[in-house]
């Protein structure tokens, strides 16, 4: 066996060089072999517009998919939600590790839950998702807040909480965790009050289709029930014709009876930043045995949903 460094690309920001250091140790137990980490500058690193506006769909994956058709690196990592649905034929996902805890997360000034927020408050987001769901939930509660479009790593968009900016931000569970910073969370926001997106919480490890060895190494990490539950939740993005940046949010989890797995659950939301308007669905299935189940599974419940009117609330559709 080769004992040649694998060579492991990555974005630079904190927490994707966090999240592919301990990709990167994984999978030196996995393969004997050391991995060296390869900073790459993402387009969505460097452009200052908002997601929604340079279009979100794989801004932060096309520099990283370059360098592995290139050769410059053996494989990648990615944030799984950050990924365009579609896989090019070139390119393999080698595997989806288990899940960190998918849900959203609030960091408000003193120590505040999202509910005891005082009136007008401000609270920061760059995602579309969350300005939708937070804006109908305080809609349909009588909550007097303002979504306020921000951009910037989790340095950055803490500190408008610290300097005053803002009331909150609200930010994902999982790169807090990964960074060590969990304890930062004033408020974890429950699914029922804003679902994730597709794939938060999730990584997404790419190699090139015809590395087989690699392929089969990397598989090793691999968590078979966050693979299912990340294709159902993707195939509804794809069949909704939604990019990362849409308003669209999705969860698939199990149901089960005591020890026993009854089922897998998925749901789904769209609606308007203004929190106006909303289409949010659930369907649930036999567990999948195969990534097809899992697919037909998001594919149903997209055609539910686009069946309520939800194509009319999400905007500019991926093309």
């Amino acid at each position: 066996m080769s004992t040649k460094a694998l060579r492991l690309g990555t974005r630079r920001s904190k927490l994707a060089m966090a999240q592919s250091g301990q990709v990167a140790d994984a999978v030196s137990q996995v393969t004997g072999r050391p991995v060296e980490l390869v900073e790459i500058t993402t387009y969505g690193d460097v452009s200052k517009e908002a997601l929604a506006q340079i279009g979100g769909t794989g801004v932060f994956v096309t520099a990283l998919r370059e360098a592995l058709l290139k050769g410059d690196v053996d494989f990648a990592v990615h944030s799984l939600k950050d990924l365009p649905t579609g896989q090019p034929d070139q390119l393999a996902l080698a595997a989806v590790p288990e899940r960190e805890d998918p849900r959203d997360v609030l960091v408000a000034r003193d120590a505040l839950k999202f509910t005891d927020l005082p009136r007008g408050a401000r609270i920061g987001t760059g995602s579309p998702r969350r300005m939708a769901q937070l804006n109908a939930y305080a809609r349909a509660h009588g909550l007097d807040i303002e979504t306020v479009a921000i951009r910037g790593n989790i340095d950055t968009r803490v500190r408008f909480v610290r300097d005053g900016e803002l009331d909150a931000v609200v930010l994902a569970a999982a790169g807090l965790q990964r960074i060590g910073r969990i304890d930062e969370v004033t408020d974890f926001l429950s699914v029922d009050t804003v679902l994730p997106a597709p794939g938060q919480g999730a990584l997404a490890i790419e190699c090139t289709a015809d590395n087989a060895d690699l392929i089969a190494a990397l598989g090793e990490l691999d968590d078979p029930f966050t693979r299912a539950a990340v294709t159902a939740e993707r195939s509804l993005l794809a069949a909704l014709e939604a990019g990362c940046s849409a308003p669209v949010g999705a969860l698939a989890d199990l149901l089960a009876d005591g020890q026993i797995v009854k089922e897998m659950r998925l749901r789904g939301v769209v609606g308007t930043t203004d929190g106006s308007r909303t289409v949010q669905l659930s369907t649930t299935g036999p567990v999948p045995e195969t990534y097809d189940q899992a697919m037909a599974l998001g594919r149903e419940l997209a055609a539910e949903m686009l069946a309520q009117g939800a194509a009319g609330l999400m905007g500019e559709r991926a093309q």
